[in-house]
């Protein structure tokens, strides 16, 4: 039986909700905290819980996609958000989109109807670390809140201006058309290098100048990040004299321009495309950055953003189970520890919520295996990393299976996550 003790969550989004709920359904007294409707940020609009703020999709079902693969994972861990949505699902081919209103208003009713959920609409401005707390605030949470978790981790550890580069694919690259090697010998082989012609760079800088960029909501340029498209506008040079500067390469010919790509993870399945912070919409990424030939085919696994968001430096704070590293009380989830992604963020409040109360019946925290998408995740996002930056879903931070065909690999990582998933979940939730 769990100990009778309140948890704390400040928070009723994605995250919030769904650790609320599955608390609630496990007999552990709910102290909701939701600063709506004093307060709400640029982005929200309604007053409801689970509030879906931008696309109603919560991407693909299908077995061969790391987020139908993370789905699945959730149904065998009982997630009721992903119930709640199949409820109040739309037509969107092999993705799972919603109804936003009719979704957010079914979350309210099952959140009002637990008679151990206590709602308390008001800002939280201080972390209380001395209770059971779970913090699933979001990327733009009250300045205050975001202030207390900043004294909590170090303010180096939280981050308040996203500015991430796009990731691909390592099987996706090009490799005829790349090397590996560091300008001036400075690093060995830790960069895979992508040369250009100078009518492959021309004809890519016209297309980058000209492309269709996101509603500006970063206030003015950054010199130290400043966006590619923004840095090629200053002239059709000023990128050969940035990141894409053909210089200090031995025995590669006389490139015009070069793209490095740097290892993303250990496993050296992801590559980050050093320098091309941007904001550019994502298609256009796709499009534009498609065009250097070594990317011809390359696979997205994230997109480059510029915005604000807050989320804590998770490899220097926070551990793989999600909780604070100095404050053994206090777990973080949602986008605040450092996913992105609506699914992604109720995973990391399902498995908050399963170790506050695993905490609060004295036995260990857990962690799914590696081998899911959402142990991986959770991996990923507590490794070093010195340029960490969020990250969603997506096979590039499993474990690789180079032994499996690669026309096989997708549904083969499907298919270990899945009895992976039902192993843990047996003893980790279920205590068979």
């Amino acid at each position: 039986m769990t100990a009778s003790k309140t948890v704390n969550i400040i928070g009723g989004g994605l995250a919030g909700s769904e650790a609320a709920l599955y608390l609630s359904a496990r007999g552990v007294s709910v102290r909701l905290f939701e600063a709506k409707p004093s307060w709400r940020s640029p982005a929200h609009k309604s007053a409801d819980f689970a509030e879906i703020v931008c696309s109603n999709s919560l991407k693909s079902t299908a077995e061969t996609t790391a987020s139908g693969a993370l789905k699945n994972e959730l149904g065998v861990m009982g997630c009721a958000l992903l119930n709640i949505a199949r409820q109040n699902a739309v037509p969107a081919g092999s993705a799972l989109a919603v109804d936003r209103d009719r979704f957010s208003a079914a979350v309210t009713d099952e959140i009002r109807s637990r008679e151990n959920i206590e709602i308390v609409n008001r800002i939280v401005r201080d972390i209380d670390v001395s209770e059971p707390t779970l913090v699933c605030a979001g990327p733009v949470c009250h300045d205050d809140l975001a202030q207390s978790l900043a004294t909590l981790t170090g303010e180096r550890s939280l981050h308040f201006f996203d500015a991430a580069a796009p990731i691909v694919t390592a099987e996706s690259i090009d490799m005829s058309r790349a090397f590996f090697g560091a300008r001036y010998g400075k690093g060995g082989d830790d960069y895979l290098n992508c040369p250009m012609t100078k009518d492959e760079y021309l004809a890519f800088h016209v297309q980058l100048i000209n492309a269709e960029r996101v509603v500006d909501e970063i206030g003015g340029v950054f010199e130290g990040c400043m966006p590619v498209e923004v840095m090629a506008a200053r002239g059709v040079d000023a990128l050969r004299f940035g990141p894409l500067r053909p210089v200090g390469f031995r025995d590669a010919g006389k490139p015009y321009a070069v793209l490095q790509l740097r290892r993303e993870n250990c496993a050296g399945t992801l590559f980050n495309l050093v320098g091309f912070q941007t904001n550019l919409k994502f298609g256009e990424q796709k499009r534009v950055f498609s065009m250097i030939p070594a990317l011809q085919a390359a696979e997205f696994v994230r997109y480059g953003v510029m915005h604000r968001n807050t989320f804590i430096n998770a490899p220097v704070a926070l551990n793989s189970d999600l909780r604070l590293k100095n404050y053994p009380n206090v777990f973080i989830a949602g986008q605040l520890c450092g996913v992105e992604g609506y699914v992604e963020s109720i995973a990391t409040g399902l498995l908050a919520a399963i170790n506050v109360e695993r905490m609060l019946r004295g036995e260990p925290t857990v962690v799914p295996p590696v081998e899911t998408v959402l142990g991986a995740l959770c991996n990923y996002i507590t490794l070093p990393n010195v340029n960490f930056q969020p990250m969603n879903a997506n096979f590039g931070v499993l474990p690789p299976m180079d032994s499996v065909k690669k026309a096989e690999r997708k549904r083969a990582y499907y298919d270990r996550s899945d009895l992976k998933i039902r192993e843990w979940a047996q003893s980790a939730i279920y205590g068979g």
